[in-house]
């Protein structure tokens, strides 16, 4: 037997002012729905299961941003005298701004398939995408020029399982890492994850250069001007129009 509680972080407004069930969460629809997930996914730990639930219920149900989730055992044989053995994760959906590139090839069809691979994965949703422009080759110069854009996706996916997914993504577009900044069929980095400073050796975000880089900064300037950089302290279009004047 197992006790599963929690809390769903819904914005209760648009229901509260008309009055209309879909446009809140039918508690007994999920309820019923946890409770078939669960069956048809058995886990040999409480962590595991608990995991899958917060991921399914994010999954299913896009108008929920939040879920905190509390799963509990009741006697557990652990050889002690307690209640239960639990384990409580909060998940939500996260804010993340890409920076895709190419200068090999079809660069269009490589744009586009990058985004299609993004937005058919259940974790990851596309919500805006800049225009693509035209620009000058960065760092390793003696390469064609590059056709860039920037992506806004919503996201259930951690830091470090979007870096597989889009290095995976990048693989089957047939990325080749010859040349430090070369040429290349797809590039996919990740400039901003919601607010978070993070630095190993896999990843760092925000992402090391992108303040410095005007072919990230001007499609970033035309889908979120307003978003905020957690180490400059500067929103994205001061850091814009600041690189833009000294290029000019």
């Amino acid at each position: 037997k197992f006790v599963l509680s929690g809390k769903l972080y819904v914005d209760l407004h648009p229901a509260g002012i008309s009055d209309d069930l879909h446009k809140t969460v039918d508690y007994g629809k999920i309820c019923n729905w946890i409770t078939e997930f669960t069956k048809a996914h058995p886990c040999k730990l409480i962590e595991a299961a608990v995991e899958q639930i917060a991921s399914g219920i994010l999954i299913q149900y896009p108008i929920i941003n939040k879920v905190s989730l509390t799963l509990k055992k009741p006697w557990a044989p652990i050889g002690l005298p307690v209640d239960c053995a639990g384990v409580s994760i909060t998940r939500c959906r996260h804010t993340v701004y890409l920076s895709i590139g190419s200068n090999i090839g079809d660069k269009n069809h490589f744009l586009d398939f990058a985004l299609e691979e993004l937005d058919k994965d259940e974790k990851i949703n596309v919500t805006k995408v800049s225009d693509y422009i035209v620009t000058e080759p960065y760092g390793y110069t003696n390469q064609d020029k590059f056709l860039n854009a920037a992506v806004e996706i919503k996201t259930i996916y951690s830091p470090d399982e979007l870096l597989r997914k889009i290095h995976k993504i990048e693989q089957e577009a047939g990325r080749v890492r010859e040349i430090h900044c070369g040429p290349r069929t797809l590039d996919i980095d990740i400039i901003l994850y919601d607010e978070l400073v993070m630095n190993t050796p896999e990843l760092t975000i925000p992402h090391i250069e992108a303040a410095k880089r005007l072919f990230v900064l001007e499609p970033l300037n035309q889908i979120a001007p307003y978003v905020y950089h957690p180490i400059k302290k500067k929103y994205i279009f001061e850091l814009y129009d600041q690189i833009s004047n000294m290029k000019g």
